[in-house]
């Protein structure tokens, strides 16, 4: 059962033995789910899926076995750790999302009171929200770098254990780039009209009157947007301090 994953180093492939669980097909089932997906929402919730996934494996007892052997080294610490880097990531992402919602309801309202005053405060927001947002990227990218700078020497199954948490790691870096990205305005969905063209309603320096009510319909579209993606974020941050948990409390015991 191989762990496949462009996140996984040179593209390796390593595998379980034949008796292993079926969590460890089941996460690469969804790993290739989540990869073809072509919305945010639907990454968030594959993300979700490959931690459960996780949480699964860990529930076997020579894997749990595997973790107590090796609660000194450093691999080990480079997974605790990095799931504090992804929970700070999460954090960020849904700060920013409450904020670009708020930001967008106050344009909705002063794109219906054509106050122009408003929606010039609203520029001044955004341009805020795009200093944080690349930021946050620049931190995603320097992570990247710093993780594939480790190498191990193990058994194939424990080494197949690492790949699959780190990997899951590399994955989830990946999504949140590219969610950060969205959020700010690039990569697009080829089917979100509502963030498209909301998009143009930003960059615009003026309220169109031509355009009004079109505005206001794909700023709704674009709050019901921000509102799955938080709910998805939400689900997923749990999920992943859940797994975090539950790694600890096999190492303390």
């Amino acid at each position: 059962m191989a762990l496949r994953s462009k996140a996984l180093q040179h593209g390796r492939s390593l595998s379980f033995p034949s008796q292993s669980h079926p969590s460890v097909s089941q996460f690469n089932e969804n790993l290739a789910k989540m990869e073809a997906s072509t919305t945010m929402e639907a990454k968030l919730n594959g993300l979700r899926n490959l931690y459960s996934d996780i949480d699964d494996l860990l529930m076997l007892p020579h894997i749990q076995h595997i973790i107590s052997q090796e609660c000194e080294t450093k691999w080990i610490d480079q997974v605790l750790d990095g799931y504090i880097r992804l929970l700070d990531a999460c954090t960020t992402a849904k700060d920013l999302f409450s904020q670009i919602k708020q930001n967008a309801q106050e344009l909705l309202s002063a794109l219906r009171r054509k106050d122009v005053n408003s929606i010039n405060s609203y520029h001044i927001s955004r341009k805020e929200s795009k200093k944080m947002i690349l930021k946050s990227l620049k931190h995603l990218r320097s992570l990247k770098c710093k993780k594939s700078n480790s190498s191990l020497e193990k058994d194939d199954e424990t080494m197949a254990l690492v790949c699959m948490l780190k990997g899951a790691e590399s994955v989830t870096i990946d999504v949140f780039e590219g969610l950060l990205s969205y959020v700010m305005g690039n990569n697009v969905q080829p089917k979100s009209s509502a963030w498209s063209l909301v998009s143009k309603v930003l960059a615009s320096k003026k309220v169109s009157n031509q355009s009004e009510e079109t505005d206001l319909k794909h700023l709704k579209e674009m709050d019901s947007i921000i509102q799955v993606l938080e709910e998805e974020m939400e689900c997923f941050f749990r999920q992943l301090i859940k797994t975090r948990v539950f790694l600890l409390n096999i190492l303390n015991h």
